[in-house]
């Protein structure tokens, strides 16, 4: 056994070594082709390596919204962590119920009741046992859709390449086309009312496809014809992340359920929750020990959602996010036709979600090594290779986003020059 004790912070070479002697020597692998850089520190748009050099974060998987360390919500998580970080889970919480409120306040009218989780995975877990409490046994998601890696988000996320190695999944699910409701519609139409279907406004790991005009309303429609229970899954698009606060609210539906995620940590302590209607949620109210969890409303996860809704309220985040992603689509958009329209099959998005899908994978891959040369982190889409990925901060100023052109202009170039 070893009984030293650990160093306050390791070195970058010792944080590689205790990646390959402990974690996965994969994931060391991946930091390795970006440089094995380690992170040192981060604040707003920007994230500092232990050598020293500063990035422009539009990566995070979507969880940076109100950017890193935002003042009011660290402080309101370290007020929280002073007074009581943990409840007993016997007594009530004020934490949980405040929180509970600031987020049901900015939601679709309707979705009243709240079960809070640490992950978009367990949300989506959720969101199966309501439907499962319903007699709503089978499941019905979208090809290319992301739901998480739990044994049940898995069976809806709709990925060979994740699932394979962990079958069986849960039976009677089906995947149908995003985008397409006369299939929805044919799969509903074999059934008897036991559905519930689950779907993302826009599928961001599918690539930030966007869907036809109308989708996600005439979804909601075929679903209330059907009798089938509707899950809207806004984990990684919620909070303001299209430039509204839900999809769902671009599509004027309110589902049964409404997954949240990413963006209600703040950048600061995991959480995530499980909006629901009152019909919906009747299965939790009536025995409040059919599904828990330990930390489950954590007073300090709760300090930070309750800070994270205020924070994007009180700054008008919402708004910022519509005017910014609309200013960056087009000068992206400009950027790929005039530098490299031979490697860029489309720059689409909705809001702060933005994806620039290449000719293939590799090249994909080749962008995001050059846009790290250029000190700017974005994302890979994990259900489309060749996707890169941006969901900059919503708090990113003007000077950052002509730096994020600027690194995108030099990275389209160059490789324009190589193939």
């Amino acid at each position: 056994m070893n009984t030293s004790a650990p160093a306050a912070d390791a070195s970058a070479d010792e944080a590689v070594a205790l990646h390959r002697a402990h974690l996965s020597r994969g994931r060391s692998q991946l930091a390795a082709m970006f440089g094995s850089l380690v992170e040192q520190s981060a604040s707003g748009s920007l994230v500092t390596t232990t050598d020293g050099r500063e990035f422009l974060n539009c990566g995070g998987y979507g969880v940076f919204f109100t950017g890193a360390g935002h003042p009011r919500i660290v402080a309101a998580v370290q007020e929280q962590a002073a007074r009581q970080a943990l409840s007993t889970r016997l007594f009530l919480d004020p934490a949980v119920g405040l929180a509970a409120r600031a987020l049901t306040s900015v939601a679709p009218a309707g979705l009243d009741r709240v079960h809070f989780a640490g992950s978009g995975t367990e949300a989506t877990e959720t969101a199966i046992k309501l439907a499962r409490a319903h007699g709503k046994r089978r499941l019905i998601s979208m090809e290319n859709g992301y739901h998480g890696k739990t044994v049940g988000a898995l069976s809806l996320t709709a990925k060979s390449f994740y699932q394979d190695p962990f079958r069986p999944l849960l039976p009677l699910v089906e995947h149908v086309p995003f985008g397409d409701t006369a299939a929805l519609a044919a799969v509903l139409g074999t059934g008897d009312g036991e559905a519930c279907v689950v779907l993302e406004p826009v599928q961001s790991e599918a690539g930030v496809i966007v869907p036809p005009p109308g989708y996600l309303k005439e979804v909601a429609a075929l679903c209330r014809e059907h009798g089938a229970f509707l899950v809207v899954d806004e984990v990684m698009t919620g909070l303001g992340r299209l430039g509204a606060w839900w999809g769902c609210d671009l599509a004027e539906v309110r589902p049964d359920v409404l997954l949240i995620g990413k963006a209600l940590s703040g950048g600061v302590v995991p959480v995530s929750a499980a909006l629901a209607t009152p019909e919906a949620f009747a299965p939790f109210d009536a025995d409040p020990f059919l599904h828990t969890s330990t930390y489950s409303g954590a007073p300090i996860a709760m300090a930070a959602a309750r800070a994270t809704v205020e924070v994007i309220r009180d700054e008008g985040l919402v708004g910022r996010a519509a005017a910014t992603g609309a200013r960056l689509l087009e000068a992206l958009r400009a950027l790929a036709a005039d530098r490299a329209p031979h490697l860029v099959r489309e720059v689409r998005g909705a809001g702060l979600l933005i994806g620039i899908e290449l000719v293939d994978a590799s090249q994909a891959g080749e962008l995001l090594l050059e846009l790290v040369d250029r000190h700017v982190v974005v994302n890979h889409s994990l259900n489309a290779h060749p996707v890169v990925r941006l969901t900059p901060p919503a708090v990113i100023t003007p000077d950052e986003e002509a730096r994020l052109l600027e690194a995108v202009d030099g990275a389209l170039s160059a490789m324009a020059k190589r193939f």
